[in-house]
């Protein structure tokens, strides 16, 4: 007897849009341009568009396993570019236009990456990076005019031959690139792959997680550049909803204004984002009728400011947790949970699971209500970093998140602490030892320490403490002159915080615990600390 068999379906990311043009034709993708004006696409144009793209790229030299790497703002060129560069079985490597060019010249030099996908408006940003990145041929504009240097892409889709097939190659090849930049020391970069996308997007759309259809208007103000948008340009077309994206106005105005004017029901973000909206219609008024739920994540989420946006807004928040390791997704908060509450960050989906253990790795004897180390594994979880022979994960899989966490009696998540000195402001990350390196490198200098100071807005704030060799050396602004152009300008600390000593631990390393229970909160500097023994 020769038993029965499925067929063979890759999982790859190819299927989506082609889905949405085949059964949703007509949804649209929707990029705000500023001043009220938008540009709008179906579905069904947007994938002979990418195909197109993909037949350019292709003649560009461009093959299976390619890396293009893409500096651009969430439009509807991105998301052609997006498609274009996966459906043909290359590999998208995104990078994110607030660092340096240094940066980001680095991780292109990593990757290999030989063409440059860039918005218009970053041309010379892009060109600094190419001045730095011998490997990198090929810049390709989108959404404006092409700059000295650099090629336009739209008159190049015009003159495409026609549209490159896609597909055609198996489900684990990879589709992404995205460098978690800026957290510990060395960047890495995290692969994912067209089933592990494929498979987060399927868990996006289950109804206790974003719960998305096709009746849905989904703002992404989530850049796509950050961990894929966190899967939005592919759950999106899988059920034809439409596609709303904010282009580089994310000012509170100007989402208000592409809320109402596209009927927009589900709007995802970072706080700060949100914040801006809220503090918009009150100071100037209206409403946005059609908005339903604001899934937030990527920061902490203050309970103030989410009692705020409920009332405000009329609207359920969602809140959510994950990291670029995650792809990124890795808790949502279900819509319809009778109590919300800013402390959880929300419940694991099929395809994702939680471990908490003590800081050696061991699993805690109780999993409910007990603090410790956060570990994940899944479907959808980094194996081991771009470029790195050594596994990411620990025995049976388990990824240490470096967070802190507890999780209730019902399910829900806790992140109560992150476990390294990272600094997450505006839903990014900032590298404390980065700026200790330059400061303290200063002969005025005899000790610095940056830390985390909560803030009502963007969650935390960095803040530079200095010892200095001569009090009256250097000013405040000579301190962190040295930063410009070494770190990204966001990471630069907001204020000086000058100590007669620095505290010590035991060890004889600065004693961050002590300085985060003094300073770390918005409150009066104390008085300057002696040192320890």
């Amino acid at each position: 007897m020769i038993d029965g068999a499925m067929q063979s379906y890759p999982l790859t990311l190819d299927k989506f849009l082609e889905h949405a043009a085949k059964w949703h034709p007509r949804a649209e993708v929707v990029t705000a341009r500023g001043e009220g004006r938008v540009d709008r696409v179906g579905y069904a144009e947007l994938l002979d568009r990418s195909q197109r793209v993909s037949a350019v790229l292709h003649g560009m030299g461009v093959r299976q396993g390619d890396k293009v790497a893409t500096l651009a703002w969430n439009t509807q060129a991105h998301v052609e570019a997006w498609y274009a560069v996966m459906g043909m079985g290359a590999v998208c490597h995104t990078l994110n236009p607030r660092l340096t060019a240094e940066q980001l010249a680095a991780m292109i030099q990593q990757s290999g990456a030989r063409v440059l996908v860039f918005s218009a408006d970053l041309a010379q940003l892009a060109q600094q990076i190419a001045g730095q990145a011998p490997d990198l041929e090929i810049l390709l504009a989108i959404d404006g005019d092409a700059s000295v240097g650099t090629r336009e892409l739209e008159p190049l889709i015009e003159a495409a031959p026609g549209a490159l097939a896609w597909g055609g190659f198996d489900e684990t090849s990879p589709s992404g690139l995205c460098f978690t930049s800026g957290t510990t020391g060395a960047p890495k970069g995290v692969t994912y792959t067209h089933r592990s996308s494929f498979l987060h997007a399927l868990r996006l759309l289950q109804a206790d997680v974003m719960a998305l259809s096709h009746r849905d208007s989904i703002l992404t103000v989530v850049p796509m550049f950050h961990a894929n948008a966190w899967g939005l340009p592919f759950a999106a077309p899988a059920v034809g909803a439409k596609l709303v994206l904010p282009g580089r106005q994310a000012d509170g105005a100007s989402l208000a204004e592409l809320i109402r004017s596209e009927a927009v029901t589900v709007a995802v973000g970072v706080p700060t984002v949100w914040l801006g909206l809220l503090e918009h219609l009150e100071t100037v008024g209206g409403e946005t009728p059609s908005l339903e739920r604001i899934i937030m994540g990527g920061a902490p989420l203050a309970p103030a400011l989410m009692e705020r946006i409920e009332a405000r807004l009329q609207v359920k928040v969602q809140t959510s947790w994950g990291m670029t390791e995650l792809s990124p997704s890795g808790t949502v908060s279900p819509p319809n949970l009778p109590v919300r509450s800013a402390a959880l960050a929300g419940r694991p989906a099929i395809g994702v699971d939680l471990l908490i253990t003590d800081a050696n790795g061991m699993p805690l004897p109780e999993q409910r209500g007990a603090e410790g180390h956060l570990r994940v594994r899944g479907a959808a979880v980094v194996e081991r970093y771009f470029g790195q022979q050594e596994p990411a994960a620990g025995p049976g899989g388990w990824f240490a998140t470096g967070d802190l966490a507890r999780i209730d009696d019902d399910g829900n998540l806790m992140i109560t602490g992150r476990a390294k000195d990272l600094i997450k402001s505006g839903g990014e990350w900032i590298n404390p030892a980065e700026i200790e390196a330059v400061v303290g490198a200063l002969p005025e200098v005899s000790q610095a320490a940056v830390i985390g100071r909560s803030d009502d807005k963007w969650g935390e704030r960095p803040i530079l403490l200095v010892e200095m060799r001569d009090t009256a050396a250097l000013s405040d602004d000579a301190l962190l002159a040295p930063l410009a152009g070494r770190v990204a300008p966001w990471w630069v600390p907001d204020e000086v915080v000058r100590l007669e000593s620095m505290p010590l631990a035991a060890t004889g390393k600065i004693d961050k615990l002590r300085l985060r229970r003094e300073y770390g909160e918005r409150r009066a500097p104390a008085q300057p600390q002696e040192r320890s023994a």
